[in-house]
């Protein structure tokens, strides 16, 4: 088969497919893919063919904050109304026109895309193509049972509760997802398809033909309703030929006990202070190895700040090599890396809010894999007193172990393999 690759230009969306698209290929499909040109170099890497954005704007984790300044001052409604329209929303017919060009040089088969590439539903639609998307973070589709996206709530435990969360959904629909909706049904008119009716969420998990879900069932909000084209994988891993590096010092893993893991994600990754500076304030004198993941975020300026033999900071470190060394990851919330630590039954202490991490951080706390500190700026006491609970108690590890067994029940790529020799 012809298989193209789509993804938004964050790495948290392009990484989880890697494994995919390499595995893939390594079975005799072509595969190519549709990326920023920020990724020209990790696909050259794993020689895959690029296709780089041609009119659509590459709005990534490093640029954003120059493109938008405007945006770190924003919270609430106001951010999630911002990104939905200017990343998600506005780039959707430009994704659309560059595909339909490749298309006209690499006519695919299937599109694999992560949910968030909203012109899924032109390429279904307008071009006849075999849609698979891929959902990199939890599961956004509208449901009574769900509590509302983005603001860190659990499901209500009464129909009080449900009812109050139908009104905030509503109010969320009104205040910060009716723009975004607005363009994006704009441009299906443009299109000359149909406007979407229900929440633009629901689009990923509508418009495709299968929903191939990061995680398993027991780390997910429970539904009634059931979606037969949604299906849990387990968890997706990144090809290392696109991510890893060597670890540096594996020698200390066995000097220092306990190890923790800190990262502060890929996006939102411009200010340490917020939970590099804090976790590392709290633990640097504990004499547990702090092993902590930058993102090219001042790793040299936190060396010198913090020489200590028991902390090793590194613009990137191999997840899926230290977290089984690893006995707590405080982390701000990236939905792939929880995943990958819970799959390696690892406690997770969470610290983050935006671009939805405060939902991530609330499973955490709900499922009892880990705390939640409701904030992106925690104390350092906080920080103490709560690691000492997770390395003390030993509930939390029991938890993370359950469902690393549930993990392993699940192997994404002979059910990813098995759906498309279905429709072969």
């Amino acid at each position: 088969m012809n298989i193209l690759f789509a993804t938004m230009p964050f790495d948290g969306h392009f990484n989880p497919l890697t494994g995919i698209a390499m595995h893939l290929k390594e079975a005799g499909h072509d595969v190519r893919w549709y990326a920023g040109s920020s990724y020209a170099e990790k696909l050259q890497r794993l020689g895959i063919p690029h296709f780089p954005f041609r009119r659509a704007i590459e709005i990534n984790q490093d640029n954003i904050a120059d493109l938008f300044p405007e945006r770190a001052k924003l919270r609430g409604m106001a951010f999630m109304r911002f990104d939905g329209t200017k990343i998600f929303a506005s780039n959707t017919e430009n994704f659309f026109l560059d595909v339909r060009e490749i298309d006209g040089t690499f006519p695919f088969d299937v599109l694999f895309c992560d949910a968030g590439f909203y012109a899924m539903k032109l390429v279904k639609e307008k071009l006849g193509k075999r849609v698979c998307s891929v959902d990199v973070g939890p599961s956004l589709e509208s449901s009574a049972d769900t509590p509302p996206n983005f603001l860190g709530l659990k499901p209500a435990k009464s129909a009080a509760g449900r009812l109050v969360h139908r009104g905030m959904k509503a109010m969320m629909e009104r205040m910060a997802m009716a723009e975004p909706k607005r363009v994006f049904n704009d441009m299906l008119v443009a299109q000359g398809l149909t406007p979407i009716d229900g929440t633009l969420f629901d689009v990923s998990y509508q418009s495709p033909d299968v929903s191939f879900q990061n995680g398993v069932p027991s780390f997910a909000w429970a539904r009634r309703e059931h979606n037969p084209k949604t299906k849990f994988v387990g968890a997706l891993l990144p090809h290392k030929g696109a991510i890893s590096r060597a670890f540096p010092e594996p020698e200390k893993l066995s000097q220092y006990k306990p190890v923790i893991l800190i990262s502060q994600g890929t996006v939102d990754n411009k200010d340490p202070e917020k939970l590099i500076v804090p976790a590392l304030e709290a633990l640097k004198d504990t004499g547990a190895l702090i092993v902590v993941t930058t993102g090219h975020g001042d790793t040299a300026g936190l060396r010198q700040r913090y020489p200590q033999d028991n902390i090793i900071i590194e613009d990137f470190v191999d997840f899926d090599f230290i977290l089984n060394h690893t006995d707590l990851f405080i982390t701000n919330g990236g939905y792939g890396s929880v995943l990958l630590s819970l799959s390696k039954g690892v406690p997770v202490l969470g610290a983050g809010v935006k671009e939805g991490k405060n939902d991530i951080n609330a499973q955490v706390d709900y499922f009892g894999v880990g705390l939640d500190l409701r904030t992106e700026s925690p104390k350092p006491a906080a920080i103490r007193r709560t690691v000492s609970r997770l390395l003390s108690e030993p509930g939390w590890k029991q938890n993370a172990a359950r469902l690393r067994d549930e993990f392993k029940r699940y192997d994404p790529y002979p059910m990813i393999d098995a759906y498309l020799a279905s429709i072969n």
